[in-house]
């Protein structure tokens, strides 16, 4: 039985696994969690070099708040079980698999990591980036109920399924919403954490604020990243607003009172509260509680 991997995702960097300086800054960003590519970020004639250089990884001395993630070839192609053997070697926290289509992908995965005895431990994530997986999410996602299974977020290939679907996304990402809101809603009723696609022009800060708050809107624990500059704004999108942290706080403080012991519903600043919104504040400090701790 392997528990959900727990801290913060919100920002988690795409970073090519061939491309050695990139690598070597990991200690001084301030993102959440990275995710080493041999995948799309690696060309065709340097997917054995790609793979070599992860030996270099597990030897890297990273900072501990940092969560690494390896994202593999799709499992089918010739260089997918070399990828995952390689990888696994490394331990990282999770394994991020491509072109996921169905349930089985990710069992066929968890069944060859449980061959490795390195593997121990390592979850898997799974990319939603075709209209087949889009379908199929939410038989996917229940995977996440079964510790086995090691699945422990989704991650939107919001490129890949614009591809796929032919769809013209306007700026807003509104074509998107749905697509996202249907990834977002499996993702919860598996119990897994869920991640936004990446935004392409990083140059354009204004835009992808807008972005970032839009995820964040849409239930998103945080946003793939393909560039360090875009760290910084995806960090205070996901993280709880100072306004959110004191009603949290109220909402704490007047189920703490011994008047309210054992009470279902109280009020709040003029508004009912039940205990389901006590859960959610206590889950929103702890969480703001985790986000100062990885920036200070």
């Amino acid at each position: 039985m392997m528990p959900r991997p727990g801290g913060l995702l919100r920002s988690v960097l795409y970073v090519p696994a061939t491309n050695q300086r990139a690598r070597a800054k990991l200690a001084s960003l301030a993102c959440d969690a990275a995710i080493i590519d041999l995948e799309d970020a690696v060309g065709p004639a340097d997917k054995a070099t790609g793979r070599a250089s992860l030996a270099a990884l597990a030897e890297a001395s990273l900072p501990a708040p940092l969560r690494l993630v390896i994202r593999v070839n799709p499992l089918s192609g010739e260089w997918g079980p070399d990828d995952l053997k390689a990888a696994a070697a490394c331990r990282p926290e999770a394994i991020l698999l491509p072109k996921v289509a169905t349930a089985r992908d990710i069992l066929d995965a968890d069944e060859m990591l449980d061959e490795q005895e390195e593997a121990e431990g390592i979850a898997l994530w799974a990319m939603i980036e075709t209209p087949r997986a889009l379908l199929n999410c939410g038989a996917i996602a229940e995977l996440g109920r079964d510790p086995a299974a090691r699945l422990s977020c989704l991650v939107a290939g919001t490129n890949d399924l614009v591809k796929e679907t032919g769809l013209r996304p306007s700026p807003d990402r509104n074509t998107l919403v749905p697509w996202l809101l249907q990834l977002v809603l499996a993702a919860r009723a598996g119990g897994l954490d869920v991640l936004d696609g990446v935004s392409n022009d990083y140059r354009g800060a204004a835009s992808f604020e807008a972005e970032c708050a839009q995820a964040a809107a849409l239930g998103f624990d945080g946003k793939t990243l393909i560039h360090p500059d875009q760290i910084a704004p995806a960090n205070a999108a996901f993280s709880p607003t100072a306004a959110a942290l004191e009603e949290a706080r109220a909402v704490i403080a007047a189920f703490a009172l011994p008047e309210n012991a054992g009470r279902a519903v109280v009020s709040v600043g003029g508004r009912m509260v039940e205990r389901l919104h006590l859960e959610q504040a206590e889950a929103l400090l702890a969480r703001a509680t985790a986000a100062t701790s990885r920036t200070g």
